[in-house]
Parts: structure tokens; sequence; C-alpha cells
């Protein structure tokens, strides 16, 4: 029952969430276009699955991803677990978390592969290219670049390091693969960074950011708990562009080692 009554309010606030967006369309269909909408019957239970999901995709992050971010956050950096029982620890020493990186990595690999926005971006950059963009090498790429943000991440929490000296020497480096990458994987990359901080990833990792802030000692949630997100938006810009240069060079070589070998 209780899970009942929980759910109920979720569903009513994503149903006020969605109304205006609602509204909106209809309006500027009926009242600007002033053309009927075309597949009603299909949209209208369209509609109801797309509140449905939402709302149990709500009460699952409530229930399950915020607290299991949490936990696994809290005992992977538990004092205990790292530096052992009885040890008494007022200062973190970043060498011994190396389980808190490779898990940092892992969960914004796994969750940057599973996320839905990612997946629909994908598959667009596939079909807008003519398969010249693979899907699954566009979504792997991103990930990598998601799984080491995260992880420099978690480490400048434990560490304790301002977080605008990566972010700015991260632009730096997305400005300068800007201005010699390939023109047209440029808005696609910049793209990627925006799609991995959805459904998926964002709720697992400010868990994680939250949960670790609050266990490591000398450090504090409000202050240095947050800011994952904003590594997990960086990174993969970086990769997508640093994949697109990689493949470009190697193009570029063969296709001069092909005119050295017909010149012969």
């Amino acid at each position: 029952m209780e899970f009942i009554k929980d759910f109920s309010k979720i569903l009513l606030a994503t149903c006020r969430d969605v109304l205006p967006i609602i509204i909106l369309i209809t309006g500027f269909q009926v009242l600007v276009l002033r053309q009927p909408i075309p597949h009603l019957r299909r949209l209208i239970v369209g509609g109801i699955y797309v509140v449905l999901g939402l709302a149990l995709f709500l009460a699952g992050l409530d229930k399950a991803l915020f607290p299991l971010g949490k936990i696994m956050a809290a005992q992977l950096s538990d004092p205990a677990f790292i530096y052992g029982v009885g040890e008494v620890v007022m200062e973190a020493d970043w060498q011994a978390y190396g389980w808190v990186y490779l898990f940092a990595a892992m969960i914004g690999f796994s969750t940057t592969i599973a996320e839905p926005s990612l997946i629909a971006v994908a598959y667009k950059a596939h079909e807008v290219s003519a398969g010249t963009i693979s899907q699954w090498g566009l979504r792997i790429t991103v990930a990598l670049g998601v799984a080491f943000g995260i992880s420099l991440g978690t480490f400048r929490i434990v560490t304790g390091t301002p977080l605008y000296l990566y972010i700015l020497v991260g632009y730096l480096i997305v400005i300068v693969q800007t201005i010699f990458a390939p023109k047209g994987i440029i808005p696609l990359a910049y793209d990627s960074g925006g799609v991995t901080t959805s459904t998926v990833t964002v709720p697992l990792v400010a868990a994680l950011g939250l949960g670790l802030s609050a266990t490591v000692p000398g450090r504090n949630p409000a202050l240095d708990g947050f800011g994952l997100i904003a590594f997990a938006s960086l990174f993969p810009i970086i990769t997508v562009m640093g994949y697109a240069q990689i493949i470009h060079w190697l193009n570029i070589r063969k296709i001069k080692f092909m005119e050295k070998n017909n010149a012969l």
C-alpha cells in the first residue's frame, strides 16, 4: 500500500510536468499551423505509455537507483574497507581508493551504454551518415569518455582539488580539438556530451558523488558531492573528436599508401 501511495504521488507529479508540453504542442498544431492532429488515437495511447513509463522510472530511481549508488559509494569508501578496521584517518590518501576509481569507471561505462538518449542519437547519426558512423562505435566511444570522466571526478572528490581546474583544462582540450577535428563530427561530438546526462546516468552518478563525499574523511557533500555530471558531459566530447581524428588520420595514411603503391 505504501508503494501504491508513493507511486500515485509520482504519477500525479509526472502528469503535471508533462501537461505544459502537451498544451504547447496541441496549441501550436491547432492555433498556429491550423492542421488536425494526425493519428490522434495513437498519440493518446503513446502519451499514456510515456507518462506511465516516466512515473515508473522515477519510482525506480527513488526506491532503487539512488539508494544503490549511495550504498555502493559508502561501502567502497568506508575507512574500514580502505585502510582496515580500527584505523583512524583524518585525511584521505588518494592511492588507497583504487576500487572506487574502478567502480566509478565501470558504472559510468555501463550506464552510458544503456542511456536511451545516446541510443537515439547513435541511431540517427548512423542513419544520416548512410552507415559511415557506427552505432556501437559511437556508443562505446562516448561510454569510454564518461567512464574516464567519472573516474577522474571521483579522484577529484578524494583529493579535494578544485573542480574548475579540471573543467578549465578539459575545455581547453576541446577548443584545440575543435580547431583540428573533421568539421562533420564536431556537432555530433558536442551533442554526445549532452545526451550522457540523462535518465540513467544522472541518478547513479549523482548518488555516487554524494555518497562518496559523505564518507571520505575531510570532504563535504555540499562542496564536493556535485560536479561528477560535468565530467560526464565534458569527456565524451573529447573522446568522440579524438576518435574521429584518429580515423581521419588512418584514412589519410591509407589513401597515401594506396597512391604510393599505384605509382610504383
